[in-house]
């Protein structure tokens, strides 16, 4: 089954259960960071506004999941993985959240946590270059 409407040059359209969740997230120096657990669309807009990405612990124990802003990563589907432009440790401090005990996602205030922490990277994802997952 292709994803690609016949009518556009290339693949736009991917699925989320079979290409984008469960998908690895890289860093540019291409380091592990997690693993995409689930897509959080915003009804309102119709438009993705996060992933969920579990980071840390050891065979999904003791991770940390973190809501990351869909414009803070660039999807490379043809590597079924994600790059987010962001080093280890200021993942490790980002706003997280466990497993168990998500947050209200749209509660103005988390949003603004959110965005303001990632808010050197969500700029990046139209200054990414076009080759691989390369910035």
């Amino acid at each position: 089954m292709s994803l690609a409407d016949p009518h556009a040059s290339g693949n736009y359209i991917v699925g989320v259960k079979r290409s984008i969740v469960g998908s690895k997230v890289i860093n540019e120096a291409r380091e592990y960071l997690g693993k995409i657990e689930d897509v959080i669309i915003d009804t309102r807009t119709d438009q993705v506004a996060y992933v969920i990405l579990s980071f840390g612990g050891v065979m999904g124990i003791g991770d940390k999941h973190f809501a990351v802003p869909w414009k803070a990563i660039h999807y490379a589907p043809g590597e079924q993985c994600a790059v987010l432009n962001i080093d280890k440790d200021r993942l490790r401090n980002a706003p997280g959240f466990d497993k168990g005990n998500w947050p209200d996602m749209a509660d103005p205030e988390f949003a603004n946590r959110i965005r303001e922490h990632y808010s050197g990277q969500a700029g990046a994802k139209g200054q990414a270059h076009r080759s691989g997952t390369s910035r």
